[in-house]
């Protein structure tokens, strides 16, 4: 292949009227989009419907998708970009494919719509194409969850023995260990990876083969029947022919309900991360009870700024408002379409890979946190509600009175019921501990 471009006289004219706003389609989503074009070409040369070799060359520019990726150019949010991406592929297909055949791109030996489009729209490939792509990508991050996942286990076992206060409305609580915070942190995620990993079997029903409005117009019945199979043998991705092609065709709330999913994940990653940086905080005029890692310890070396927390809060944000505009825009699909797919599609997609930078990002930074366990203490003595034990054990009146005669220094108060009760110290810390 040489630099000029693959695309045609459609494809120059799309990206004429839509200025660029500067966004790609997921790279994932265009190996999709190669694949099922594949698919189709098979089938078709299969059933007699396009010239073996024609054919052939079609599945041959198909397989270099990632030298023609580049080549696809439609952006994103231009007004149908449904349909001016599916003409920008089939361009691109065409004339490598008639490369193939001997001839030059220009003189399109293969036609990319008579051949490359045959028994399609961009209304049954494109969303198609799109759960193909959403799988894939749902699977890496579940694998990155877990990854996450088994970080901050690793990090409940370190710190399981580290009491702390804990903080009900960021005001002093009753005494908690450090590893029971992380292992909440732990449980939260083992339900996001078991929530996106179920959540795929509700998109793997496809309208591929459905073509315009879900009815088949136009395309033969043995394809109609066939086609799901065999996108699923080309991408390798378990997807299946949906049951009521019209339903897969307009109705998009399945979008809604997986992009949910993903705003469950993001909610609590940017729990996570703000939970950390407040542990972390100050360290010496805050709470200060974890030590947070330098992430470029030369840029500001008086300080540690928690960057890392702070870019998958910022991530995390935009995946919530990505969830807003993928609700509205299912909800205002008219009739037997959706107009606004394109939106949908890319913003889930955006959203998969900024939770998954946010996983890896977040794996690699709890791996360098540690703990300040003389803060801890520190912290836990100072705490009022740390007395909550002494009064199990030793009632409300008698701490009351120790408070008065002492303060609220636990030392303290313990040394003053020791001698009131009679009581080793090493004893009543003893009772707190088993009364907690």
């Amino acid at each position: 292949m040489n630099g000029a471009v693959y695309y045609g006289k459609y494809t120059r004219k799309i990206l004429e009227k839509f200025p660029s706003t500067g966004e790609r389609f997921d790279e994932t989503f265009v190996w999709a989009y190669f694949m099922v074009k594949k698919a189709c070409a098979l089938l078709n040369v299969e059933l007699g419907y396009l010239d073996e070799r024609v054919g052939n060359a079609i599945v041959k520019a198909c397989d270099e998708w990632e030298e023609l990726k580049r080549h696809v150019v439609v952006d994103p949010l231009c007004g149908r970009a449904d349909v001016f991406l599916n003409v920008n592929v089939n361009e691109v297909i065409a004339s490598r494919a008639s490369e193939f055949l001997g001839g030059k791109r220009e003189e399109l030996l293969v036609d990319p719509f008579r051949h490359v489009n045959l028994h399609q729209t961009a209304n049954d490939v494109f969303p198609t194409a799109a759960k193909v792509a959403i799988i894939s990508k749902l699977r890496r991050l579940v694998e990155a969850v877990i990854n996450l996942q088994e970080k901050i286990q690793e990090k409940e076992k370190e710190f399981y023995g580290v009491r702390k206060p804990a903080r009900l409305d960021l005001m002093d609580g009753p005494p908690i260990m450090l590893g029971q915070e992380f292992g909440a942190y732990a449980e939260a995620l083992t339900r996001d990876r078991w929530r996106l990993h179920k959540v795929e079997e509700k998109i793997r029903g496809v309208n591929i083969g459905g073509t315009l409005v879900g009815t088949g117009l136009g395309a033969p019945k043995e394809y109609v029947l066939r086609i799901a199979e065999r996108v699923r043998d080309v991408t390798g991705v378990k997807i299946s022919k949906a049951e009521n092609l019209v339903d897969a065709t307009q109705n998009w709330d399945v979008f809604v309900e997986v992009h949910g999913l993903l705003k469950s994940l993001a909610v609590n990653l940017h729990k996570i991360s703000n939970d950390l940086r407040l542990l972390g905080s100050g360290p010496n005029t805050a709470i200060g009870e974890l030590v947070l890692p330098a992430v470029i310890e030369d840029i500001d070396p008086e300080r540690t700024n928690p960057a890392v927390l702070d870019y998958v809060q910022q991530l995390s944000h935009l995946v919530l408002g990505h969830d807003a505009v993928i609700s509205h825009a299912c909800a205002l699909g008219n009739l037997e379409s959706n107009h606004l797919a394109p939106i949908v599609v890319h913003l889930t997609l955006k959203s998969l890979t900024l939770l998954l930078n946010s996983c890896k990002a977040l794996s690699s930074y709890i791996s360098l946190v540690t703990v300040n366990r003389q803060r801890c203490e520190e912290l836990l003595q100072k705490s009022g509600l740390n007395l909550v034990p002494l009064i199990k054990v030793f009632g409300h009146d008698s701490v009351s009175r120790a408070l008065n005669e002492v303060g609220w220094d636990l030392a303290k108060v313990i040394k003053f019921l020791s001698g009131v009760h009679g009581i080793p110290e090493e004893e009543i810390g003893e009772k707190m501990r088993r009364s907690e």
